[in-house]
């Protein structure tokens, strides 16, 4: 069963510097029917003006997975870690036994674009951890490409879960048969452009839940970028 998510049935926050979409219940925003999927408590879309961001706070307990669209996004961390990240790149970091970090666009000019997402882990009061990679267009282009996993297979970022998280990018006529395991249900979500999900079209910000199917085909419409969380089907899914 394929269930679709329009953009605009996300909850939507405009604070002026941040510009944000949530598809599950968030902050101010709750609908008791979107709390979570599986082990994804959260999936934001978020647009931060030149200059501005999320001064140093905290998280515990929490594995927090960080894609950017557009700009650049500048971090720093309780661990050490300072880094800035550009698109293609995927940020991981384990909060655990607690953490506190920032995040700001790095621009003077330039919006930053990202997605950020909150996985439950499946232990807690762990050591924080933190990771950052690249995965370039090439190894996205007309495909999904695991850019997190719990075991780290095929390059990718380690994630305290069961939980699988692929990046892709899909042009007319590029397309994807997509298996989905016995026992796994999926999140799709369309950060920008148009593709066809098995024949349903999914615009910008749209997201689908993708459960008891054995796979599915992504056709590129125009210009699609998507993640998608392949994940343990749960009383949650």
């Amino acid at each position: 069963m394929i269930t679709i998510r329009k953009s605009e049935e996300r909850g939507h926050a405009n604070h002026g510097w941040l510009d944000a979409y949530h598809t599950f219940s968030f902050a101010d925003y709750y609908d008791p029917e979107f709390t979570g999927f599986s082990h994804l408590l959260v999936l934001n879309q978020d647009r931060v003006q030149p200059g501005k961001g999320f001064g140093t706070h905290g998280h515990k307990d929490m594995e927090i997975v960080t894609y950017v669209l557009d700009g650049v996004l500048e971090h720093k961390d309780s661990m050490g870690n300072g880094s800035q990240m550009r698109h293609g790149e995927v940020q991981y970091m384990a909060a655990g036994s607690g953490v506190t970090h920032s995040e700001f666009n790095a621009s003077k000019d330039e919006l930053l674009h990202l997605l950020q997402m909150w996985v439950l882990p499946r232990n807690r009061n762990t050591e924080p951890r933190y990771e950052q990679k690249e995965f370039p267009e090439a190894e996205r282009r007309g495909r999904l490409r695991l850019v997190v996993s719990e075991d780290g297979s095929d390059g990718s970022l380690t994630i305290d879960q069961d939980a699988r998280m692929y990046a892709g990018s899909f042009d007319a006529g590029e397309s994807a048969r997509i298996e989905l395991p016995h026992g796994r249900c999926g999140w799709l979500h369309v950060a920008r452009g148009t593709l066809r999900l098995s024949g349903r079209e999914l615009g910008p910000g749209d997201g689908a839940s993708i459960i008891d199917e054995t796979d599915f085909l992504l056709e590129g419409v125009d210009e699609a970028e998507v993640v998608y969380w392949e994940l343990a089907a749960t009383a949650r899914s």
